[in-house]
């Protein structure tokens, strides 16, 4: 059975407990390298997780013929960038969401994976998690008939660096010119995608209504999926409270969840509700990564490949007419 070597490009904070360790637990799988610009900081990741090489410059890390596989957890502005050098140097390519911050940019990456043949994925990992799945086999049993519309709330308020208008790269225009939406709104347009089809046409609004940064701020969104199922959302960042409720509106019932929230999810028929708690692996990339695995190993298709990643980057262009 062959070992996959992978390397890190940007060990940062989403790998010290979300994703690395995923890809150190996984069987036929080895982290091998590490990169971060601050070598210092990637010697200091490499040492307290037990890895053998680490890197200040990305190129040698692709390039280093040990490694089979690259892990891209940069901020998405440099993503296309990294994966093209990536797919040059013929290597498998899991890219951190979102996968680019347009959809032309995702089109370039898959056209230069789909030339070299190789596979290439991307963390979307609620595609993978037991509670989401959970969910699509009460769809997919028409536990609520014929699904009709699903609806997206989530607010939040501005935080401590908003406020003091410190520097945060996810509010930075340049590198996600949709500030939260893009990090977190991209998590959700996805999934939705994945329990009910690909969207067919989307549009909506988009402002900045605070100040506090480059990115936008607020945002609305209409959407249709090519069943005919629509849908809506609300996106803002400077509310009062935190709110994160999706709602799945049947013909026979109704479904509720969160998207990041620890919350039960919900199943509501005219004479029954179900609620059940499925907690997250503490990896919570865990099963994506293993999903790579059998993927690799032909054993099944993985839930979030380049396609699929580049529909979500289409949903979101759409919404804020980009």
């Amino acid at each position: 059975m062959k070992t996959y070597n992978w390397g890190i490009i940007g060990c940062g904070n989403v790998t010290e407990l979300k994703s690395g360790p995923a890809y150190q637990k996984t069987e036929g799988f080895k982290l091998e390298a590490v990169m971060r610009r601050d070598i210092v900081k990637a010697e200091d990741y490499a040492k307290r997780h037990q890895i053998s090489k680490f890197y200040g410059d990305a190129e040698e890390l692709i390039n280093d013929s040990d490694i089979d596989a690259i892990y891209i957890a940069t901020p998405p502005d440099s993503h296309e960038y990294y994966a093209l050098k990536v797919a040059e140097a013929g290597k498998i390519c899991c890219i951190e969401k979102p996968m680019a911050p347009s959809y032309q940019a995702c089109l370039n990456i898959n056209a230069a994976f789909k030339a070299k043949n190789l596979p290439l994925f991307v963390a979307y990992y609620r595609r993978s998690l037991p509670r989401f799945n959970k969910i699509k086999s009460w769809i997919d049993a028409n536990k609520i008939g014929e699904i009709r519309h699903i609806n997206w709330l989530l607010s939040k308020p501005a935080n401590d660096i908003d406020l003091s208008q410190t520097y945060n790269w996810r509010t930075d225009a340049d590198i996600a010119p949709a500030g939260y939406f893009d990090d977190l709104a991209s998590h959700g347009l996805d999934l939705f995608a994945y329990l009910l089809g690909d969207i067919s046409k989307a549009n909506g609004l988009a402002t900045n209504q605070q100040g506090l940064y480059s990115a936008l701020d607020a945002v609305t969104g209409n959407w249709i999926h090519k069943s005919g199922i629509t849908g809506s959302g609300i996106w803002n960042f400077g509310t009062e409270k935190r709110e994160d409720s999706v709602q799945i509106y049947g013909s026979e019932g109704k479904i509720k969840f969160s998207i990041f929230d620890d919350q039960p999810i919900i199943l509501e028929t005219n004479d029954t509700i179900e609620s059940l708690v499925i907690a997250h692996p503490e990896n919570i990339q865990l099963h994506h990564v293993q999903n790579i695995r059998k993927h690799l190993l032909n054993e099944s298709l993985h839930p979030s490949t380049g396609e699929t990643a580049a529909q979500a980057a289409w949903v979101m262009d759409q919404i804020t007419q980009s």
